[in-house]
């Protein structure tokens, strides 16, 4: 399938035009409704936290995550995001320049690069150089598809030469089960790159070059123990293809986006919320990424999270550009909350 042009917004209104657009759109899936909600087959997910006598609330803001666009090579079922080869959100130079303005007005322990597929941002190098002296930690997260075939051997050196942490999407050791959510071709070309960038030195035990693999289940399932399907990993990628990675996160898949359509044509909306919301774990409220991180969509707004700004789910119920954003959020903010926020806290949770 041949890509669509490449757009980049370079008029602030039309940014702002085509931003409502997105939102009308994500009104019309029910995304953002909270009518929609009140129809989904479990509690309101605000009202679970006070049974519990539980409240979302923010901690110091440590962490900002970046998604600069939507564009993907990819159009993985999965995707919370809608993200796909002919996406036009992509994150232009100037709001690069306010992101980085950001980073240097508040000291980020760890700066998080995401998409789409980042690798598809022709701003990315640039970025990735700006931000590398600001923060301790930059991480890129990437399909490795993006990567293959050495169009963007460039962009792995940029990321060797800044100490860049690769946190890859690798859902499954089986390639039927990851063709099937991600395309075909997809797990020989993300074995080309883990080995391309273990050659260099990414995953190896004392180069400093972190490699982290991120599994998701390839249907309306969740996730095994993380601890377990690491091991299965470790060894059966080193023993069958000789790759290394340092750390494996496995997560359950949010109900937003392209997954979430799927859910609801394959009939299995109802009976995957139910399984997420059965298996809500107090516990981890505690550690969830939304209370120390702020998250910026490709044309510079501010939300809790991704998975808000997929939602449509404002920082603070209130659409502020990053341009706009003197300070950070305060200890003890509410974070806004909808159904999505079970899959964060099903079983050991997502943090």
């Amino acid at each position: 399938m041949a890509e669509s042009p490449l757009i980049i917004h370079n008029n602030f209104s039309d940014v702002r035009q085509d931003k409502e657009k997105m939102e009308q759109t994500a009104r019309a899936l029910g995304k953002t409704s909270k009518t929609a909600e009140k129809k989904l087959p479990v509690e309101p997910f605000g009202q679970t936290l006070a049974k519990h006598g539980l409240s979302l609330t923010r901690e110091n803001t440590t962490t900002l995550q970046i998604n600069v666009g939507l564009l993907c090579n990819q159009a993985c079922r999965h995707c919370h995001l809608e993200a796909g080869p002919h996406s036009e959100e992509v994150m232009s130079a100037e709001t690069v320049d306010q992101v980085v303005a950001l980073a240097q007005r508040f000291p980020f322990e760890i700066i998080d690069i995401t998409g789409g597929a980042p690798e598809m941002n022709p701003n990315l190098v640039d970025m990735i150089e700006r931000l590398s002296g600001i923060t301790p930690r930059l991480m890129l997260r990437s399909n490795l598809t993006a990567l293959a075939n050495g169009e963007r051997d460039y962009l792995i050196d940029a990321c060797k030469q800044h100490r860049v942490v690769i946190v890859a999407s690798f859902p499954s050791l089986n390639e039927a089960q990851a063709e099937s959510q991600r395309g075909k071709g997809v797990f020989q070309e993300s074995l080309e790159v883990l080995r391309k960038l273990n050659s260099l030195g990414y995953g190896k035990p004392g180069s400093g070059l972190e490699l982290n693999l991120v599994s998701n289940p390839t249907g309306a399932f969740l996730p095994s123990s993380q601890e377990q399907l690491e091991k299965r990993f470790r060894h059966v990628l080193k023993n069958k293809w000789g790759i290394v990675f340092n750390n494996l996160f496995c997560f359950a898949n949010v109900p937003l986006g392209r997954f979430r359509r799927w859910l609801e044509q394959s009939g299995n909306l109802e009976r995957y919320l139910q399984k997420l919301a059965t298996r809500f774990n107090p516990c981890a409220i505690e550690g969830l990424m939304c209370r120390s991180l702020i998250s910026v969509s490709w044309d510079g707004y501010v939300f809790d999270c991704d998975f808000n700004q997929a939602a449509g789910l404002y920082m603070g119920g209130k659409k502020t550009h990053i341009s706009d954003l003197n300070e950070l959020p305060e200890p003890g903010e509410p974070i806004a909350v909808s159904h999505h926020c079970y899959t964060c806290t099903s079983g050991a949770g997502f943090t």
